[in-house]
């Protein structure tokens, strides 16, 4: 392929910009200030890129790019390796979900549960790891009985005044 020099590329971009300057300013009167100050944006590119050095470097990678191309068209090595990256990520898919589907394993099944607030190796556990009890007094003790007095007593003050 022909490599470019300098005296075809600032021709070339200078061009470009005047061409996208006359499309810019039909463009403004066309559609408005917005669409017009757009097309003036990207009609400065060209010579943006000559002055930087950028437009060389877009040549070159343009270039390698098309001569990969026709060396992957007509090479049966380079399709083999495509072959290859192929089956390779197809692969890679399946044991992503084959590992997804094979669910916890057994050792977490296993692990005791701590009560609620012991403190563990990661930390302590939360309060709704274990189903809490409430501290219910037992049948004979001397608070249940305390308890049953206060609440007769309400009651019969209760409905000695007629409410229920």
């Amino acid at each position: 392929m022909p490599d470019f020099n300098d005296l075809t590329l600032l021709p070339f971009c200078v061009g470009l910009t005047l061409l996208g300057l006359i499309g810019s300013w039909a463009a403004w009167r066309r559609r408005g200030a917005a669409a017009g100050v757009r097309g003036v944006a990207w009609s400065l590119l060209p010579v943006s890129l000559y002055l930087t050095g950028l437009l060389e470097l877009v040549w070159d990678v343009v270039r390698s790019a098309v001569s990969w191309v026709t060396h992957l068209i007509f090479s049966p090595t380079v399709w083999a390796g495509v072959a290859l990256f192929g089956v390779s990520v197809v692969l890679y898919v399946v044991s992503g979900i084959a590992r997804g589907r094979r669910g916890e394993p057994d050792t977490a099944k296993k692990k005791p549960a701590s009560p609620a607030g012991e403190l563990t190796a990661t930390g302590p556990a939360p309060a709704s790891a274990a189903p809490a009890k409430a501290a219910k007094p037992t049948k004979g003790s001397k608070a249940k009985q305390q308890e049953s007095s206060e609440f007769d007593e309400i009651e019969d003050i209760l409905k000695r005044h007629g409410i229920n």
